[in-house]
């Protein structure tokens, strides 16, 4: 694995990479609250094909934060996940996302067919929308919400303390979070604190609405293949999904039992997924 840092006009963005230089270039975006190592397990098995290029998001990893003022959303990322590849002199290349990171694929995609190759998305399809329930209440919960900031940000001990904290939050076996923890975090008085951006846990003012997200998704040209956990989780409901996915020309689907992170839990498994599609 090799440590990358990738200047862009506007942000520095952190990337691991895996293989060969020349090989063809598979990029890849994980999920909220993680970082690139969350495909620590997944990549070196497609490294054998690919140049493997797994990004921090904006606000994640080792990657700069936004600016004061700014807001995190799916557009901003779109622009970053660009502005890295074309940092990168990638004009075309593979594209795999994880949740958050899967949608943001899915909208890279549409906003650039002509340079994304295939499409391999894992727990999701497009952006989180709203129908329009809870749109007024969100809004003026996130404005009227104070601002996040890095001051009084939790200090564990050490590691396995934020490893616990991870656990306890997010499903993952310890063993499996471990890199997503010790990635995410660095060296303060006293101990460790998350380096991820205090900002990326607020309330998001605006979402897509869903007629929105499946305009885009008729506009979605790559081919596509799209892995689902058995059981769903509660915000990837069956029915909604298969509207969305009914959008999508060229599309095949797969479910594999297991959790929301299956490229952790079953990294061979999700190799020969995406190996046997691109």
């Amino acid at each position: 694995m090799r440590e990358t840092k990738i200047q862009t006009p506007s942000l520095g963005i952190a990337a691991q990479e895996w293989g060969d230089p020349d090989a063809p270039p598979l990029v890849m975006l994980h999920g909220w609250l993680d970082n690139a190592a969350s495909f620590d397990l997944l990549a070196p098995h497609l490294a054998k094909r690919f140049r493997v290029i797994a990004l921090d998001l904006p606000g994640h990893g080792h990657s700069d934060h936004l600016p004061p003022g700014a807001d995190y959303h799916y557009m901003g990322h779109v622009r970053a996940a660009l502005a890295a590849v074309d940092a990168l002199g990638l004009p075309r290349f593979h594209l795999l996302g994880h949740s958050l990171g899967a949608g943001i694929a899915t909208l890279l995609a549409v906003a650039a067919p002509e340079r994304v190759r295939r499409l391999l998305l894992i727990e999701g399809l497009g952006p989180l929308a709203d129908d329009g329930s809870r749109t007024l209440d969100r809004f003026r919960d996130a404005l009227a919400a104070p601002p996040k900031s890095t001051r009084n940000l939790r200090v564990f001990a050490d590691v396995d303390s934020a490893l616990a904290a991870r656990v306890a939050v997010g499903g993952l076996a310890s063993d499996l979070a471990r890199p997503i923890v010790e990635r995410g975090l660095r060296e303060v008085p006293g101990g460790y604190s998350w380096r991820s951006d205090p900002r990326l846990s607020g309330l998001t003012p605006i979402r897509f609405a869903e007629t929105q997200v499946m305009a885009l998704l008729l506009g979605l040209a790559a081919p596509t293949s799209l892995l689902l956990a058995r059981p769903h989780p509660p915000y990837l409901e069956p029915e909604a999904l298969q509207i969305r996915i009914d959008c999508v020309d060229d599309i095949r689907t797969q479910t594999m039992e297991g959790g929301h992170h299956l490229h952790l839990e079953h990294p061979d498994a999700v190799a020969a997924w995406a190996l046997d599609f691109a």
